[in-house]
């Protein structure tokens, strides 16, 4: 009996939505609620996201609004997006924030795909993690008596296939944020 590989498949689905949501934390320029709905906001006692407390909507290329849905942490939202990765410094009003997203300068946009990268490079490396512990159970597997020698070569060469789809898969995704952050 052939291993079964979708352990694998789902981690990388997995691998792949958290680069996908790292990387939409990314600015490029270009105003986008992605950009602060995940930054972590002391509200009543407790850390939330941005999201889970205040509505964002983009006003146009490059401004973002926030709006809470109590404005008694309108401070504590002002505070964290001052503090978080983003570099741009909130305005508020009485009732909500606003962000203008400057030009990005050309030492921002490397500053940006060297961090993109080290998105990437993480999610290679959960990657190469989950196929040496899919590896060690095919190993496994055919110590045991489970599979055959040639099962096992051909579930290491099944294997491998799937791990070459999923890094092209990311290395497609980190391509295109590249992209949108050199334009």
């Amino acid at each position: 009996m052939p291993h079964d590989f979708l352990s694998i498949k789902n981690k990388g689905e997995e691998i792949k939505e958290w680069l996908k949501k790292e990387t939409a934390s990314l600015r490029t320029g270009r105003a986008t609620p992605a950009l602060v709905e995940n930054i972590m906001v002391d509200s009543y006692g407790t850390r939330t996201h941005i999201k889970h407390i205040a509505s964002i909507t983009t006003e146009d290329a490059r401004t973002i609004r926030i709006t809470p849905w109590d404005a008694s942490v309108l401070k504590n939202i002002e505070h964290s997006i001052s503090a978080s990765a983003l570099g741009v410094q909130p305005i508020a009003d009485k009732q909500s924030i606003r962000i203008t997203l400057p030009e990005l300068t050309e030492e921002r946009r490397k500053s940006l795909i060297k961090l993109l990268n080290e998105k990437l490079e993480e999610a290679k490396v959960s990657l190469k993690l989950k196929r040496e512990e899919e590896w060690k159970d095919i190993q496994e597997k055919e110590r045991s008596g489970e599979i055959s020698e040639d099962d096992k070569f051909r579930s290491k060469d099944e294997l491998q296939k799937i791990i070459e789809k999923i890094s092209d898969e990311l290395e497609g995704i980190a391509k295109n944020k590249e992209r949108e952050i050199l334009s």
